[in-house]
């Protein structure tokens, strides 16, 4: 039998706590740079490793700097003077058997198709240096990936929740709706960089959004301003007619100061402050739930570009979030759930050292019954495993 564990608490949900902060990064943040790349690596090795050898080998691109360049921003359009540069690294089996992986190749590809696809303004040929420092892996874990049952690469802890409080939904929607396609028709001055706040105070929301415009599209400090309002009005009207709150209130680029000029706007060129303000470090970008929520318990690991195989780092991270949802879902009586995994390296990655439940019950639930059908449902995605697995490898759960 596996080490599983129930256990009940008698406190709040988190919706119910009288404070609570959210925080989400827009795909053009550096951090959510850093780590969508590094996941786009990790999935486009381990295709390239089954097409040619049968197998994902060992693998982890979850070491990754974003170096921000330099750039001269004007009303009307400026220009990039110093490109970024994006520094690759960790470990990647590269040689199998005497035949070679072109793991550089293939990272800087996948690089350049993503910034491609996702940031309009930036040139991947012409705005970033590519710096790959990824080595080859220790012998001892590459051998966990011969064993039948892949061996846990670390010992590593991971906790998910569920549900998501109103104020965790809102905030990933507002970046979602400032980022998508429809938005950007009627707003092409917002770049992919934004970063969404929130800050609940009993039932009253406040979000702060920073919002970094693209210069070519206004020609001076009231086109800005004035954008900036129209803006402003349609996100909150948004929120407004999504949410129950008693009281909403949205603030966006809150240094901004009129009559300063190009000192007093948040102006870029290419729709990312990692143009010249802001450097990107893989793991600082959104938990795989797509926030980041200060009221909840957090691990350490960064999910994106760990592999799929053996490293708990990136599969109980995300585990975690979906056993505690299908707690939340089958099991009548549970208000909230955390659930918890500890694996111990080299241990298989179906037998975590614990796989915990903490479970807030509603009034009148029987515990009894919570306990039975939790532990079954521990028990269930522990034994497939493997399909996770699998749909990892595969890109099927997004880690920003």
């Amino acid at each position: 039998m596996r080490n599983t564990s129930v256990e009940f608490f008698s406190g709040k949900p988190v919706s119910e706590h009288e404070v609570e902060i959210v925080e989400r990064k827009g795909v053009g943040h550096p951090d959510s740079i850093c780590d969508a790349i590094m996941e786009r690596v990790s999935i486009a090795l381990s295709k390239e490793y089954l097409q040619r050898f049968g197998a994902i080998l060992h693998h982890n691109i979850d070491k990754a700097l974003l170096v921000a360049g330099a750039a001269d921003v004007a009303f009307g359009g400026g220009r990039v003077t110093e490109p970024m540069r994006l520094i690759f690294g960790d470990r990647a089996t590269a040689v199998v058997n005497g035949e070679h992986v072109p793991v550089g190749d293939i990272a800087v590809a996948t690089a350049r198709v993503w910034f491609r696809e996702n940031l309009r303004f930036v040139d991947p040929e012409q705005d970033v240096i590519y710096d790959v420092q990824i080595k080859p892996g220790s012998p001892e874990l590459v051998d966990i990936f011969k064993r039948d049952m892949p061996g846990a690469n670390d010992t590593s802890a991971a906790v998910g929740y569920a549900p998501l409080t109103q104020t965790e939904e809102i905030v990933r929607r507002v970046e979602q709706l400032m980022n998508s396609r429809t938005f950007k028709e009627d707003f092409p001055e917002a770049g992919e960089d934004i970063k969404i706040m929130g800050f609940r105070h009993g039932q009253e929301l406040n979000l702060t959004a920073a919002v970094a415009f693209v210069d070519r599209f206004l020609d001076g400090e009231a086109a800005y301003f004035r954008r900036k309002q129209e803006m402003h009005d349609a996100v909150h009207d948004f929120v407004l007619r999504h949410t129950t709150f008693d009281g909403v209130t949205l603030d966006i680029n809150t240094l901004d100061q009129p009559g300063r000029g190009l000192g007093g706007v948040y102006l870029t060129v290419t729709g990312t402050s990692a143009e010249s303000g802001d450097s990107g470090q893989i793991g600082r970008g959104n938990k795989v739930n797509g926030v980041i929520s200060l009221n909840r318990p957090m691990g350490t690991e960064a999910a994106a570009g760990k592999n799929p195989v053996s490293h708990v780092g990136k599969i109980y991270t995300i585990m975690t979030h979906q056993v505690a949802a299908r707690i939340y879902e089958e099991v009548p009586g549970v208000r909230e759930v955390y659930v918890w995994m500890l694996s111990q390296i080299g241990a298989p990655i179906d037998r975590p050292k614990i796989a915990a439940a903490q479970i807030i019950p509603a009034r009148g639930a029987r515990k009894s019954v919570l306990r039975r059908r939790t532990l079954e449902i521990l028990e269930r995605e522990l034994a497939n495993i493997n399909f996770l697995t699998r749909e990892l490898a595969e890109g099927r759960y997004p880690v920003v």
